[in-house]
């Protein structure tokens, strides 16, 4: 089969579309026949270099397909099967997995950082990494899902506890993740404030339901959720971004206001004040990835058109190079994705 792997870290050069030996399942196994897969940033951070990765490495965590094999262990699903796959690697035994915690699990991995991953033709995935595709959604919009989708309810649902007739501002809601935590929170009942970093990101925001859509780069933020919460602030921010918007962040946060952030794609290290901590009586909840019941929650949504995953654009994996350029230029609204 082919696949994209890296042989060492770099720029997009080091992306290799290249033949390689075909994967053999075992026996709680199926062989699934990828039919698109899509990007995340842990792809470019990967690339880049992220210290104790192996490699060679077949890069890519999302990805749906048709099961074309079965092993003798495998009783859920069964040849022609089309699913999605859970990018979340588990024991399945540990106390947090028995818990329903596997995004804690003691062995927590993911594809394609901790193994080989789906930016390939074919892959080997343990039965319970498997859930069947929703009817209503083709193979492209399928793998756009997993891990944006399964990340943004664990942050909202799980973490944040949010509520109808919350008020959440999601940061960036042009990504991945930022148009499922939009999404969400809408369906639930939520007001929101989107923010995007151009005049079409907006629209498109405001197309999928924001209550009122904001240029993080031109308009003044602070200003805007003052007067659309009547000076009161936010309930809820949605965080991923990190340094760049982290100050605005806590300024815009409302009494017993909840921060829930599962990413720093602009830096790691901000600063507090925890006057306004203590005083607000706020909390601040890091989130990572989600737990299987969050990756059901999503899929029920999406099986009954409460949310869509939005897909941005479809790259061949031979020309992975030009993907990942189009995702680190912040080029897209929604997922980038790619079919063998």
């Amino acid at each position: 089969m082919k696949a994209v792997r890296i042989h060492e870290h770099g720029g997009t050069d080091v992306l290799v579309w290249e033949e390689i030996s075909d994967p053999v399942i075992k026996p709680d196994q199926a062989l699934v026949q990828i039919k698109a897969a899509a990007l995340n940033h842990l792809d470019i951070w990967v690339r880049r270099g992220i210290p104790g990765i192996s490699l060679p490495m077949i890069l890519g965590s999302d990805a749906a397909g048709i099961i074309k094999k079965v092993g003798r262990g495998v009783s859920d699903f069964t040849v022609g099967d089309a699913v999605v796959i859970n990018p979340l690697l588990f024991c399945g035994e540990c106390e947090a997995c028995n818990d329903g915690r596997e995004n804690e699990c003691s062995s927590i991995g993911i594809f394609g950082e901790s193994t080989d991953g789906t930016n390939c033709e074919f892959i080997a995935v343990n039965q319970r990494n498997l859930r069947k595709k929703p009817d209503n959604i083709d193979f492209e919009s399928a793998a756009s899902f997993p891990l944006a989708g399964q990340t943004a309810y664990q942050m909202l649902i799980n973490r944040a506890q949010v509520k109808e007739g919350d008020t959440v501002l999601v940061w960036g809601s042009s990504s991945g993740v930022g148009s499922f935590g939009l999404q969400i929170a809408k369906a639930i009942g939520c007001k929101v404030i989107a923010t995007g970093g151009s005049t079409a990101k907006c629209k498109q925001a405001s197309d999928l339901g924001a209550d009122i859509s904001l240029n993080h780069y031109e308009d003044d933020i602070s200003g805007a959720v003052k007067d659309f919460t009547n000076g009161c602030g936010v309930d809820v921010v949605f965080e991923h971004s990190g340094a760049d918007t982290w100050d605005i962040t806590m300024k815009i946060l409302g009494k017993h206001g909840r921060v829930v952030t599962c990413g720093a794609t602009t830096g790691p290290k901000v600063s507090i004040d925890l006057r306004y901590i203590f005083f607000k009586q706020q909390s601040i909840l890091g989130s990572t990835m989600g737990n299987v019941q969050a990756l059901d929650a999503v899929i029920e949504l999406i099986a009954t058109a409460k949310i869509k995953p939005i897909v941005d654009e479809i790259f061949s994996m031979k020309k992975i190079a030009d993907a990942h350029t189009h995702l680190e230029n912040s080029n897209q609204f929604g997922k980038v994705v790619l079919i063998p």
